[in-house]
């Protein structure tokens, strides 16, 4: 049998150094972001019943889960996504909690990705939940925190705004199955048109047919609105398109430009969101790291009905596009190596914890002699060596030739 054990799964990676350095920035300057707005932090299990994620509540194959059982042959998935586990505890430990609930997290999710094609079987991921608002306000206070989020992180990000309403009213017009139709969005998603196309073909092609086909290219201002609207017959679709107009517009007094964008091919997991979807993007990263929307009726099937709307972001993505940029501060060396003489290892290490109250960085020295600690510190680009004896004396150390 293979041996494994010098290698990590498909999909996942070590993280050293600055990678951990950069990803506990970003979760520290989001986690500033949601709690200066009035959000409180929760933590769901790592692991959950597969129940809380069964596909036709979470959208997510069952292929793409991490299966094991517990200790009485139960289903058990290794958390997928954030919000479901969320929505579990409102209705049960928050149930009596006075609503609007302001929550947000940080946390890993683990998937799969067929293909991975750049994306990892596990990320950090960080969000809000905002519970029990419905209306215009609440879907602006989410996309604004959005917006405050990334501005924070990244000034060239990008916003992407949709309407689940839109392509489902569409596609409640296509002769086919729920699995056929769930394929056709994943092929609009991914903005696969050839895969569309193919499919779109063997139908009937009616007028909901030839929208869905140009649905991948409705992207860019709001005259995209304009062009949908012209061509649009169902009457709750084109109420989405009024409303995805009305929050267009009032986001354009942040100053955002050409950093907003509409985008009517934005069809994140069709039996989810249920309003107003969105995503943000960044240069450098080939996915996005923002994706969010309105999912009103998600709780229903926790028994405590309430509208929602949320986001989460990959702070993976983000942080190793912030790292690539320098955006990061890189962790330095110890100011200060103090090495004991012998028999001087307690006084040595009171005097390194008295630099730290001092706002110095120090390190205690581990090795036997002078001379490997002052081959270590030159190594390592410390610049001062501490020597604690029956005297304190300081070496100024040289970089390493």
């Amino acid at each position: 049998m293979k041996n494994y054990s010098k290698i990590t799964p498909v999909g996942t990676k070590d993280l050293l150094f600055e990678e951990c350095l950069a990803n506990r920035t970003v979760s520290t300057m989001l986690g500033n972001v949601f709690s200066q707005r009035g959000f409180h932090e929760v933590l769901t299990p790592g692991i959950e019943f597969y129940d809380l994620f069964e596909e036709n509540v979470s959208g997510i194959p069952m292929e793409y889960m991490f299966k094991m059982s517990d200790y009485m042959g139960r289903l058990m998935v290794v958390r997928p996504d954030s919000t479901l586990p969320i929505a579990r505890m409102v209705s049960t430990r928050l149930m009596n909690e006075r609503h609007p609930l302001r929550l947000y997290y940080n946390q890993r999710v683990y998937r799969y990705n067929p293909g991975l094609t750049g994306r990892s079987n596990e990320v950090m991921q960080t969000g809000i939940e905002l519970i029990g608002a419905t209306g215009k306000r609440a879907d602006l206070e989410t996309i604004t925190t959005a917006v405050e989020a990334l501005s924070k992180c990244v000034p060239d990000f990008r916003i992407e705004l949709g309407n689940a309403k839109f392509f489902k009213a569409l596609a409640r017009r296509l002769p086919v199955s729920n699995a056929k139709r769930e394929k056709i969005r994943q092929y609009i998603e991914s903005k696969n048109y050839s895969a569309l196309n193919s499919e779109l073909d063997t139908l009937e092609q009616t007028h909901a047919v030839n929208m869905i086909r140009k649905l991948p290219g409705l992207f860019g201002g709001v005259e995209v609105l304009d062009q949908a609207i012209t061509m649009c017959e169902d009457e709750s679709a084109l109420r989405s398109l009024e409303y995805v107009r009305e929050i267009y517009n009032d986001l354009t007094k942040l100053g955002l430009g050409d950093r907003l964008m509409i985008d009517l091919g934005l069809v994140q997991r069709n039996d989810y969101y249920s309003d107003i979807v969105f995503s943000g993007y960044v240069m450098g990263s080939g996915e996005p790291v923002l994706i969010g929307g309105r999912y009103d009726n998600l709780l229903d099937n926790f028994d405590c009905p309430a509208p929602a709307i949320g986001f989460g972001i990959n702070v993976d993505a983000l942080a190793s596009v912030m790292m690539k940029r320098g955006n990061v501060p890189h962790k330095k060396s110890a100011d200060v190596l103090v090495h004991s003489e012998k028999g001087y290892e307690i006084e040595a290490i009171k005097y390194t914890s008295t630099l730290s109250e001092a706002g110095i960085v120090g390190e205690n020295s581990v090795f036997e002699t002078v001379e490997q600690a002052e081959k270590y510190a030159r190594y390592k680009g410390i610049k001062k060596l501490t020597i604690v004896g029956e005297e304190i004396k300081s070496i100024d150390i040289g970089a390493e030739e």
